[in-house]
């Protein structure tokens, strides 16, 4: 399961060398080398900061190296939910927010050679119960200055019963930009260092010390006077953010397409989701689809899902042969907007950058801005939207409230569960968790190969589950990822699954 963006990268930087303990300090860590760290860390470079950035797998291997890659100002019903909680001048600090970060990412593109296209953006109807959900978010468009129009149809192949446009929007292949990024890192005397996972973050008053961990199991620390954390969710529990955010896994497909495909950036309003652009390759264009989202954890056989999206593709595109399948992870905040800033109120030494809620590009780059420009002592005016503690979260208390009874109900459920089935339980192929609570057991075969783990997710206890489409264990509590051995992927978590006893 590789992306479109990762499959071919022969032109990408060699990993830097292994940290040397003389180079184990720095004035600012960044914890994470997608689009959010690897601008931050270079905005902070040129700025003259000792900047180092730790990062578990390699640069991408996140959410920016599994996304659509859409650069867009029209982020589905995005807006509209915003107005409808906060109103219409915090929607308007959202969008600038945006605007400059997708300004930011267009120019650096263009003035280093790196190919971006140019495409108008929809949010549109599937069906006419999607219709009042595309004509809200043309209201909030406009509310928020943003000059996007109503358009009834579209040159496209798929249902469509009219919907929102924005010219001028645009789209890239991820990874070339991130190159170009670890490049002027390295060149402002930044360094990156892939393969090594910061465990926990320890002191606060003018010197951090992170607790990192190699893939050979080796430890050893690392110090700062400030840390950002860019890792997709936080991975401090301080500021209880596992518990304002929920973690959504979907999923995207790439094909090979006889004849013309279509243009333009496409997300509906109703469910389920289908998300359509293009991209071009050194082959061909291809057709990138998707949709098929859920909750990490909690659905079932994911993989009818991706198999109906799958369908839908090759129904409305006769004789596409599928050629890349991926998926990513997203966090949703509870009150709609970002969460960037100080992990607590009044800490100014490690910060958050999380809850883009799919739309990462804009937002990861703004985030960026909003964090160098206070390390360095400035400010952004549409700051305040992104704030990671304002009274603005007040409205999402009831969501949350509702969120984390979720979770505690899947906690209880993932321990009792197992115990109706009997221990010896083993699949001839996937993933399944069986036995009495005090010996439950996690048994994955994958390729013929049986891996058996303890199911226990290291972050707070929750059980996890199988997914047979992206064959991982996933906890439903905090969207913690695991490969079928137990390694870690992603989440909250910091550490493996442990073997079974």
């Amino acid at each position: 399961m590789t992306s479109l963006w990762l499959a071919d990268r022969a032109n990408h930087p060699s990993a830097p060398s292994p940290l040397l303990e003389a180079e184990r300090e720095a004035d600012v860590v960044v914890v994470g080398a997608g689009i959010t760290g690897l601008v931050t860390a270079v905005l902070l470079a040129r700025a003259g900061k000792n900047v180092l950035v730790l990062e578990a797998h390699s640069a991408g291997a996140g959410a920016t190296g599994n996304t659509t890659a859409k650069i867009s100002l029209l982020q589905g019903t995005k807006l509209s939910k915003i107005v409808a909680k906060h109103g219409a001048k915090r929607a308007t600090q959202y969008l600038e927010g945006n605007r400059e970060g997708q300004q930011w990412l267009i120019s650096h593109c263009e003035a280093r050679g790196i190919s971006v296209q140019r495409e108008d953006a929809y949010t549109y109807a599937q069906s006419e119960s999607g219709v009042p959900s595309a004509r809200a978010e043309l209201e909030a468009c406009e509310a928020a200055g943003l000059d996007a129009e109503w358009v009834d149809e579209a040159d496209v192949p798929f249902p469509f019963h009219g919907g929102v446009r924005l010219p001028q929007q645009a789209q890239f292949d991820p990874m070339p930009f991130l190159d170009s990024l670890i490049v002027e890192l390295d060149e402002r005397g930044g360094r990156l260092v892939e393969g090594v996972r910061v465990q926990k973050v320890s002191g606060e008053d003018g010197r951090l010390t992170l607790n990192v961990r190699t893939a050979e199991a080796d430890e050893f620390d690392v110090y700062a006077e400030q840390c950002v954390l860019a890792t997709g969710i936080p991975i401090l529990d301080r500021g209880g953010f596992f518990a304002r955010l929920k973690p959504n896994r979907s999923y995207c497909m790439a094909y090979r397409v006889p004849g013309d495909i279509t243009s333009g950036m496409y997300i509906s309003t109703d469910s389920p989701t289908r998300s359509v652009r293009y991209a071009p390759t050194a082959d061909g264009q291809r057709l990138i689809v998707g949709g098929a989202g859920h909750p990490v954890g909690h659905a079932k056989t994911p993989s009818s899902s991706v198999q109906e999206l799958d369908a839908w593709a090759k129904m409305h595109y006769p004789g596409a042969m599928q050629t890349h399948y991926w998926s990513a992870q997203d966090y949703s905040p509870i009150d709609e907007l970002p969460y960037v800033g100080p992990i607590l109120p009044g800490n100014d030494n490690i910060f958050v950058a999380t809850g883009f809620d799919k739309w990462g590009m804009t937002n990861g780059t703004a985030a960026a801005l909003a964090l160098s420009s206070r390390i360095l002592g400035g400010r952004m005016d549409w700051a305040e939207a992104f704030a990671s503690w304002s009274p603005h979260e007040l409205s999402g208390i009831p969501k949350a409230m509702l969120m984390n009874a979720e979770v505690g109900l899947y906690l209880a459920r993932g321990w009792i569960t197992p115990v109706t089935r009997t221990l010896s339980r083993s699949p001839e192929e996937g993933g399944v968790v069986s036995g009495p609570p005090w010996r439950l057991e996690g048994r994955a075969v994958v390729d013929g190969v049986e891996h058996r783990v303890s199911p226990v997710c290291p972050h707070l206890g929750g059980i996890v589950n199988w997914n047979d489409s992206d064959e991982a264990w996933e906890c439903p509590l905090h969207g913690s990822r695991f490969a079928p051995d137990g390694k870690l992927l992603e989440g909250p978590a910091t550490r493996d699954l442990t073997p079974a006893q």
